[in-house]
C-alpha cells in the first residue's frame, strides 16, 4: 500500500469526532462521489444499494464481490478524500471470505468499510456475536497484512430489523458493541434510530465513534452532534431520493407532456468538467 493509502486512513479515523460528526452522502458511482466531494464532504462512503440499483441488481448481499469492489476502485480513483466501502455483510460466506473482500477493497483504494451483522440468507435476522466478531477479526486480521489502519465500522442491526422485543434493543446493541470492539471494530453503525434520547444511550454506552443513518424524520445533524454522535450517514436515502426525481420528471414527461420536475438540473457543463 502507498503511504498516500496509509495516510488518507489516518485521515478517515481522525474525522471521527463525537459532537462534529463527519457527514457522509454516501455515494454510488464516479459521478455521484465527485459531486458529494466537491460540495465539501471530507469522505466519501458508497452505499451499497445505490450501487448494486445502478449495476441493475437489488441490495442486500446479492451483488458479488468483483462487481462490489470493481465500483469502489472506480470512485476512489476519482476522488483525492477517504473513501470508505459499504460492503455488506462482506461478500464472503466465511471469515476468509470477509478477509478477501476487505483485501480486495484496500488494493481498489478504499480506507474504510462497513461490516453489518444482518444475515443475507433470511434463517436468523442476525448473525450469532461469535459468527460476526470471527468475520471482524478476519476483516481487521487482512487490513492489518496489508499494512493500513483500516477503519472497520461494524454494524449492529437489531434496531433496523427490530429484532427481539423494544425494550430490549438498547442493552442487545450495547452488547454487541462491546463485543465488536473487541473483536476489532473502530466504530459502531446502528441504523434505524432517530429517537434522541436513545441516540444519547447509545453514545453513553459504546466506547466508539457511534454512527447514525440520516434521513426523513431524523434529528438534524446540529441536534446529533449534539449528542455526541460522530458519524452520520444518508445511506440509500440519496440514491432514493435522485431514482424517485427520474420516476417524477419521467411520469410528468409522459402523462402531463410537462417539465417542471427538470427546473434545477446540475449544469451539463458542471457534470462535464466533473468528469473529465
Amino acid at each position: 500500500m502507498t503511504t498516500s493509502t496509509r495516510d488518507r486512513a489516518l485521515l478517515l479515523h481522525d474525522l471521527h469526532r463525537p459532537g462534529s460528526p463527519l457527514v457522509l452522502p454516501n455515494a454510488w458511482d464516479v459521478a455521484t462521489a465527485r459531486i458529494v466531494a466537491a460540495c465539501g464532504a471530507a469522505a466519501v462512503a458508497t452505499t451499497s444499494a445505490g450501487v448494486a440499483w445502478s449495476l441493475g441488481r437489488p441490495d442486500g448481499d446479492v451483488l458479488d464481490r468483483e462487481s462490489a469492489v470493481a465500483a469502489v476502485a472506480r470512485i476512489a480513483a476519482a476522488v483525492t478524500v477517504p473513501v470508505t466501502a459499504d460492503i455488506e455483510s462482506g461478500f464472503g460466506a466465511d471469515p476468509a471470505g470477509v478477509a478477501e473482500t476487505v483485501a480486495g477493497v484496500l488494493a481498489a483504494g478504499a480506507v474504510g468499510v462497513n461490516i453489518e451483522d444482518a444475515r443475507p440468507d433470511g434463517a436468523d435476522p442476525l448473525r450469532t456475536v461469535d459468527d460476526q466478531c470471527a468475520r471482524l477479526r478476519a476483516a481487521r486480521a487482512a487490513a492489518d497484512a496489508a499494512g493500513v489502519r483500516l477503519f472497520v465500522n461494524a454494524r449492529v442491526d437489531i434496531y433496523l430489523r427490530a429484532v427481539g422485543a423494544a425494550e430490549d434493543r438498547l442493552a442487545q446493541t450495547l452488547r454487541r458493541a462491546a463485543a465488536y470492539r473487541a473483536a476489532g471494530a473502530d466504530g459502531i453503525f446502528v441504523p434505524g434510530v432517530a429517537d434522541p434520547a436513545t441516540i444519547g444511550a447509545l453514545v453513553a454506552g459504546i466506547d466508539a465513534p457511534v454512527n447514525v443513518l440520516a434521513g426523513p424524520g431524523s434529528p438534524p445533524v446540529g441536534v446529533l452532534a449534539e449528542l455526541g454522535v460522530a458519524r452520520v450517514s444518508l445511506g440509500a436515502n440519496l440514491a432514493e431520493a435522485a431514482y424517485g426525481l427520474v420516476r417524477r420528471a419521467a411520469t410528468e414527461a409522459l402523462t402531463r407532456g410537462s417539465y417542471d420536475a427538470l427546473s434545477d438540473p446540475l449544469p451539463y457543463g458542471e457534470l462535464n468538467a466533473l468528469s473529465a
